[in-house]
Order: structure tokens, then sequence, then C-alpha cells
């Protein structure tokens, strides 16, 4: 079995959206996948606690409570553990790091949220865990160009010290739709965007935890004439924490 925890140090990054999404695109994939909420605020449970198959698949856990739910969904026979872990305290949110196989950290391009990420590469590096940053709620593509504030948090990122999801999920009120109805973006009628983006960023986070690693993600900001640390972009330089 695998476990990915996937973790914001900061409120509004979208944290529970991504996490319910995955789980139930690695079902959709035929992947024997359960959603432990270990927030306290329990937005997950508000959206499966509802559904059929609940019982199989949502679990309402706590930090501390997450090594022997992690020993029991293995003996269970589930193939992929995901954790909706809490923002704070710092060490809950470290208790979900040490059973992970993969950390997911989210972040919109915002300054703040990127600030936040960092911390949260700071406590994935410290407890020597596998780690990768996803793009959240990001503006659309137009006439397939990226918008700028993208490309920036995408360079930023990689100075965060992590490998950055090739995969980000855009910005689009049908994921407050499905919620509403106690689905994932897959299931609603319509949202073909919105769920080929998912099953991309679920199929690269699938493809790290059975060991497989991506290809660096390159932007229009990259010099390929030289080390892609050259090319650090104004405005988003970050002091990584102290270990």
């Amino acid at each position: 079995m695998k476990t990915l925890a996937v973790m914001s140090r900061k409120g509004g990054a979208g944290k529970t959206t991504v996490a319910v999404n995955l789980t139930l695109a690695a079902r959709a994939a035929g992947v024997k996948a359960v959603l432990a909420d270990a927030d306290p605020l329990r937005s997950a449970c508000e959206v499966l606690r509802e559904r059929e198959e609940a019982a199989s698949l949502l679990f309402e856990t706590g930090a501390a409570k997450l090594f022997a739910l992690t020993e029991a969904c293995r003996r269970s026979g589930a193939e992929l553990l995901i954790i909706d872990t809490p923002a704070a305290p710092e060490a809950d949110v470290a208790e979900a790091v040490k059973v992970a196989d993969l950390c997911l950290a989210v972040s919109r391009p915002t300054y703040l949220d990127l600030a936040a990420a960092v911390r949260s590469v700071a406590i994935i590096q410290r407890l020597g865990r596998e780690g990768v940053v996803a793009l959240n709620q990001c503006a659309p593509r137009r006439n397939g160009v990226e918008p700028p504030q993208v490309l920036k948090a995408f360079e930023a990122l990689r100075f965060a010290g992590l490998p950055v999801a090739g995969t980000a999920l855009r910005s689009r009120v049908v994921y407050q739709t499905a919620f509403a109805q106690r689905r994932s973006v897959l299931e609603i009628e319509g949202a073909d965007r919105a769920s080929d983006e998912v099953r991309a960023l679920f199929a690269e986070v699938w493809k790290r935890l059975s060991g497989e690693k991506p290809a660096p993600v390159r932007t229009a900001n990259d010099d390929l004439g030289r080390p892609w640390m050259a090319a650090r972009p104004a405005g988003l330089t970050f002091v990584q924490p102290p270990a």
C-alpha cells in the first residue's frame, strides 16, 4: 500500500479539494483508495460522508491515530491511503508526513500561498520524506499561453527544493458544484477540462508513488544555455526556514 499526504500550511489553498478529487480519481482508475480526514475542520467528511460507499471510502481520524490507521488500511487490502492533513499545529502535520510515502504540498500561485508551501517543504525535508508541490486554483491558459503569475509560481517553487508537479489545477467553479452534489469533478457532466486535469495529476502522483520520476517541469523562463537556477524570477525570492 502507498500513502499520500496532501498538505498546506495555509487555509484556502484547496487541500481538501485536491485530496477528495484525487481519491475518487484513483477509484475511477481501479485503484482501491481510501481517504483519511485528519483535518479538524472535517471538510472531506462533509463532502463524502453521505456517499453510498462512505464506510469503505472515508475515515475520520486525528494525527495521533494515523500510524494505526495506516496499518489497518494495509491489512484490509487498500492500495492507496490519501490523508487530508491539518494546516496546524506543525506537530500534527509532521505525524502525517512521517507515515507518507509521498507528500503533496498544495499551493495557489500567490505570494502568501507560496510562502506557506515553503514551510511545508521545510517539514518534508526535515523528516526526510519524498515530496512534490502542486499548483492549484491557477488562472486558465489563454490561447495556450500560461499566465505570467503561474509561470513565476512554477519558477519560485522549484527554488524551494522540491519537484513541481507538471499538472496545475485551474480555478473552475465546477469544483464547488461537484462538492455540493457530494461528487468529484470526474462525476459531473460537462466538467471535461477539470476532469482531465485531475486525472493527469493523479497519474503523475501515482507514478511517483510507484517509483517513477517524471521529467522536470520546464517553463518559458528557462535559459537552456545554463543551469535553471540562474533564471530566478524577480519578486519571488524565499528564504528557506531553518531546519
